[in-house]
């Protein structure tokens, strides 16, 4: 079976396109595009500096729960190359992109730092990151740097990867006399579920999946659709496979109320909903774990999530760039490749339950299946056969916003779910510019 997880990573990384945690829309980049200037070019097989230098990161990643173990990478790295140091700045995601927008305009950018995909598109089209070359493919799957290429141009390294699986409290299933989910459950095996296990009280639900973009392009390409066409010329929103998507999650709160509504809610989120043990099924990502061992009381554990016409998993992947200003590019160079590749760091970020490395070496990986709860980490692997795409274009944070907000005013029940839709459609097609 290990033999297996490297092939499934390998196939993972060709399609790996997007960021590490799914979470609240970051700000969009600057909507203008220039012309983008020749790249600084900073070479990952070139010695390190002799001298001793200085070098700053900033990164979003790490927040909430994993400085320690980024400062135990810096602490292999430095025994490595001592002279190098890394002032290291960690920063919130909701704050993040707002920040390195700031610093990047004003000439301020840090010498290396962290993005997602989706910001990473539009990072490299302003110019604003080195190109990376001689980069050694023994430890990064060559197609997951496919993921940060521009034109046959590198500017970033993949650090990691995460994915999302349905998380389900198995006490719940217990009480309510219902089989366990599978890896081959649909979403009408979900509902029937989450239907008796809504009937064990009135403060008990079923399942709390967010109604917004990040869940819309998934279950979207789950019953067969997609936000965009093909080529990327036009929306399709408002496609029948797309509206019985957004039907579907809806209809949880409207409906059969299985998933709690605002007003039900509480100002919990899904994840205190869970951890309560009141709610049945969560999709959420495998970040969660370690969050959910700490914290729930009950037998809990994971399958691939569900699907329809098709299975569909999300898939999140952050990369690793350099400043094309910096005056220490090859020092940074040498500390993001560190990150990206080096077993020391491959190894703490799997010890930690972070998120998995973006690497190929099947030995470090397996140990990942030894970690505990939950207990069928293989689900994680699973679903890296089912792995999705987001319309990643230059306007996303736009889309985005705009796709939620009707996917919220459906969900209030202010207008039906076909007419949001269609309502999303026309001011997609009025506002953002495709092809």
């Amino acid at each position: 079976m290990k033999k297996t997880l490297a092939l499934l990573l390998a196939l993972c990384m060709a399609i790996a396109v997007f960021g590490c945690a799914a979470q609240t829309t970051e700000p969009a980049a600057e909507e203008e595009t220039t012309t983008q200037p020749e790249a600084a070019v900073v070479d990952a097989a070139a010695e390190a500096p002799a001298e001793d230098v200085t070098i700053t990161f900033c990164n979003f990643n790490a927040s909430g729960g994993q400085e320690e173990t980024l400062q135990a990478m810096y602490d292999a790295f430095h025994e490595q190359y001592p002279n190098i140091t890394v002032e290291i700045e960690t920063i919130g995601y909701s704050d993040y992109f707002t920040q390195m927008q700031t610093r990047v305009a004003g000439g301020t950018a840090p010498d290396c730092y962290e993005l997602n995909i989706e910001n990473f598109a539009a990072y490299s089209a302003k110019g604003v990151l080195a190109e990376i070359t001689g980069v050694d493919t023994s430890g990064i799957n060559q197609t997951a740097l496919s993921a940060f290429n521009v034109d046959g141009v590198q500017y970033g390294l993949p650090g990691c990867f995460s994915n999302v699986v349905l998380i389900y409290n198995k006490d719940l299933f217990d009480q309510a006399g219902v089989d366990y989910p599978t890896n081959d459950w649909t979403w009408d095996d979900a509902q029937a579920a989450a239907e008796a296990i809504r009937a064990l009280g009135d403060d008990y639900f079923g399942i709390f999946a967010p109604i917004t973009y990040n869940e819309f392009f998934k279950v979207a390409a789950q019953f067969g659709g997609s936000i965009l066409n093909d080529d990327k010329t036009a929306f399709t929103v408002n496609s029948p496979e797309c509206v019985a998507a957004a039907k579907m999650m809806v209809e949880r709160v409207t409906v059969s109320n299985v998933q709690p509504t605002t007003e039900q809610q509480g100002g919990m989120g899904d994840w205190d909903w869970f951890m309560s043990g009141k709610l049945g099924m969560i999709p959420t990502g495998i970040w969660a774990f370690n969050t959910f061992a700490e914290n729930c009381d009950f037998n809990w554990d994971i399958v691939v999530e569900p699907g329809m016409t098709q299975k569909a998993t999300h898939f999140f992947s952050n990369a690793y760039v350099v400043n094309a200003e910096s005056e220490n590019a090859q020092a940074a160079m040498t500390w993001i490749n560190f990150l990206a590749s080096s077993p020391e760091a491959a190894q703490l970020r799997i010890d930690a339950g972070w998120d998995l490395p973006a690497i190929t070496d099947e030995s470090v990986l397996a140990t990942y299946l030894d970690l505990g709860l939950p207990a069928n980490r293989q689900a994680v692997f699973d679903s890296l056969n089912y792995l999705t795409i987001p319309p990643i274009i230059e306007e996303n944070s736009l889309m985005s916003d705009i796709i939620t907000s009707h996917l919220e005013e459906a969900a209030s029940g202010a207008v039906s779910v076909e007419q949001a839709m269609d309502d999303c459609q026309a001011e997609l097609e009025a506002t953002i510019q495709l092809g």
